[in-house]
């Protein structure tokens, strides 16, 4: 079974978790091939054999590599990596390390996450203002009103690549090429789009990107990586600092180190960032053009089906479309279809308006189901859940 230059059988058979779940939850963590595993099991036997830093002493040289796949994943220089244990923390590091100011703007867009928006609102406390940039008519970013907004004040241009809730991609190169004309800091949260599609920083024009290990990658949970453009990295102090982000040079100086290890921090799990470069370097070597085909192929057929299915609606937005596939079902709460579909070994989840208040509220919506899928995703996958959600649907 080959799909787009890809053996999805032997991608499956080298998956474990695909013998035991129908798995549609890989916009959450998605299912990590063995290699991952092994890298992940590997190194925590080590340290247990051996003691934790001796095993880092030991593995050193492969610890140095995850900065060259990570790199090579997005386009971008293994200095302006950093390895962080999560993505909502490698973005609050670049976020708060930037020097904002009264009268400051921060532009953003309707369907950002909640917790960035928390942060914005946060930082808003010190005169800073944050602005949504309207919709177009497919759901997207109005590029057009994104133009009209900027203007010397415009601090931050924030964006979520690819939301939790609709399907919906954001044309990030298009709006990097508008914010590429003004002073601003252009902010990409490339949680769900890393691993899923082709990231090129460059093509992007963004100026900083977020992205974890645990969903399209395929890698550990625990992980996560942020880049910073080089010509940034020094421009911006970190929130929070320690001997491996800066050096104690004198009784009454540090000195930041120079690359993006400044937004790093000294203690992390070097096993997940082992399991984390093992799947970067399998997203690279499997090509992300044919991932991001295969992906938006499952997805297609899976929102075909679904809305093939009286009591269904599917709530997708945006004009182009990724893994994610968002629903509702008439008559039955969201978190009750995800749990009969888990009854079924199915695996989905659900998105609120706690995650996407602004997009929500707007359309209405309380809170859908979120089924998810992969290259890894079968035909017969898709029949299997659409035939789950007709039964559910039907009551």
């Amino acid at each position: 079974m080959s799909e787009f230059g890809l053996n999805i059988e032997q991608l499956r058979a080298e998956t474990p978790g695909c013998a035991h779940v129908v798995h549609f939850n890989h916009a959450g963590a998605s299912l990590m091939p063995q290699r991952v595993i092994d890298a992940v099991v590997n190194h925590t036997v080590l340290e247990g054999q051996i003691g934790g830093y001796e095993a880092a002493d030991q593995e050193a040289t492969r610890i140095d590599a995850v900065y060259d796949q990570v790199a090579n994943l997005v386009g971008a220089r293994p200095s302006e990596i950093a390895l962080i244990e999560n993505a909502t923390r490698a973005w609050d590091m670049a976020f708060y390390a930037i020097p904002f100011r009264s009268g400051d703007r921060i532009l953003t867009t309707t369907a950002e996450y909640s917790s960035n928006v928390i942060a914005f609102l946060q930082v808003a406390k010190q005169g800073v203002s944050v602005e949504v940039v309207p919709s177009d008519i497919s759901g997207q970013i109005d590029l057009s009103a994104l133009e009209t907004m900027m203007d010397e004040r415009v601090r931050v241009v924030a964006v979520s690549h690819m939301p939790t809730n609709g399907g919906l991609t954001q044309p990030a190169a298009a709006i990097g090429a508008i914010v590429s004309k003004w002073p601003a800091i252009y902010i990409l949260d490339a949680c769900q789009t890393v691993g899923q599609m082709p990231i090129d920083v460059t093509a992007i024009g963004c100026d900083v990107l977020s992205a974890t290990s645990r969903k399209y990658l395929r890698g550990p949970r625990g992980a996560g990586f942020l880049w910073v453009r080089e010509s940034l990295i020094g421009d911006l102090e970190p929130p929070f600092l320690d001997n491996h982000a800066a050096n104690w040079v004198a009784r009454d100086r540090y000195e930041i180190v120079p690359d993006a290890k400044r937004f790093e921090n000294w203690e992390r799990s070097y096993a997940n960032l082992l399991g984390m470069g093992d799947a970067a370097e399998l997203a690279t070597s499997l090509g992300l053009e044919a991932i991001w085909e295969s992906v938006r192929t499952n997805a297609d057929a899976l929102r075909s089906r679904l809305r093939q299915i009286p009591g269904v609606t599917v709530t997708d937005i945006g004009e182009v479309q990724g893994g994610i596939v968002t629903s509702i079902v008439d008559g039955v709460a969201a978190d009750d279809v995800r749990a009969k579909l888990a009854e079924r070994k199915i695996n989905a989840t659900s998105s609120s308006v706690m995650s996407t208040r602004y997009d929500m509220e707007a359309r209405g919506l309380d809170k859908v189901v979120r089924t998810s899928v992969h290259y890894l995703t079968t035909a017969e996958e898709i029949d299997t859940l659409a035939e789950t959600m007709e039964s559910i649907a039907r009551g």
